[in-house]
């Protein structure tokens, strides 16, 4: 299930808890140890972290997204920030939707966050009716939110899975 684009924030993240730098730490444990000294921020090459509301860093997809270059990583000295060697998992805890809003969905020809997803996790396939649609390789993800500025209705979503459990 899509978030609503009510509940989209214009970062392309979910209303819930602030879209964190990759390879944050459980979100008490990082707003425990995160100072907020924006070192992550500064070293952020690509643009994509700011210091958000709270005054702890954040994502926002919109400008660009993250080559998980780990500048940031080696830039946290106070722990809030870590890779775990033995994790396969990407640094992003992050699912990808597409709403309602795609032009693709509305028959109008569009493929651009296609173009921008180096990993293809949005693929387009012809509908019955020879439509190109876009569908999510969820096992393709990574997070990285590249897909997320150049959608040119804002229609692509990052947002947080639900919890184990809470289905």
């Amino acid at each position: 299930m899509s978030a609503s684009p009510k509940q989209m924030l214009p970062n392309g993240c979910d209303h819930g808890l602030p879209p964190r730098p990759p390879w944050a730490i459980a979100e008490w444990a990082f707003v425990s140890r995160c100072d907020g000294c924006s070192a992550c921020v500064d070293a952020c090459r690509e643009g994509v972290l700011y210091g958000g509301a709270d005054g702890l860093p954040q994502v926002d997809f919109r400008f660009g997204g993250c080559d998980f270059c780990g500048a940031c990583l080696a830039a946290c000295d106070r722990g809030a920030l870590r890779r775990n060697p033995a994790a396969k998992a990407p640094p992003f805890r992050f699912v990808l939707t597409i709403d309602q809003r795609c032009l693709a969905l509305s028959g109008e020809p569009c493929r651009t966050c296609e173009e921008f997803c180096d990993n293809y996790a949005i693929r387009f396939r012809a509908t019955e009716e020879g439509a190109m649609v876009p569908v999510v390789m969820a096992g393709n993800c990574n997070g990285c939110g590249a897909c997320v500025g150049p959608c040119p209705v804002g229609s692509i979503n990052i947002t947080r899975p639900l919890p184990p459990g809470s289905q």
